[in-house]
């Protein structure tokens, strides 16, 4: 993972927009689900995040963990629920997660900045 999480990020939304024009229909069709999916309900849209960032981490997912830390992080989550939801991913995911949980962190204080 680049160590600048944050251009990774940019990166990352100009690969996922070229997608988008590639394959509108799709690329909405992803995009009504995750808005479904992440919207405020019985739980808030904050621990939604948190939980898809656990799920990348013990995924060992990249991309998602960079995109589900910025979105935990613009959603008001603190450092210490993210490291929290590290934790729970490590716990899942063992030591690989444990890795890929350190560069989620990383990626939430360099949001943090």
């Amino acid at each position: 993972m680049s160590q600048d999480l944050v251009a990774y990020g940019k990166a990352l939304d100009a690969r996922t927009a070229a997608l988008f024009k590639a394959a509108p229909g799709p690329m909405r069709a992803f995009h009504q689900l995750v808005a479904e999916a992440t919207k405020d309900g019985v739980l808030d849209a904050k621990i939604k995040e948190l939980m898809a960032l656990a799920i990348s981490v013990s995924l060992r997912c990249e991309g998602c963990i960079v995109y589900h830390t910025r979105a935990a992080f613009e959603k008001g989550a603190s450092r210490e629920e993210v490291v929290e939801t590290i934790a729970v991913a490590v716990e899942m995911g063992g030591g690989p997660a444990a890795v890929y949980g350190g560069q989620a962190l990383a990626a939430y204080d360099q949001h943090a900045r």
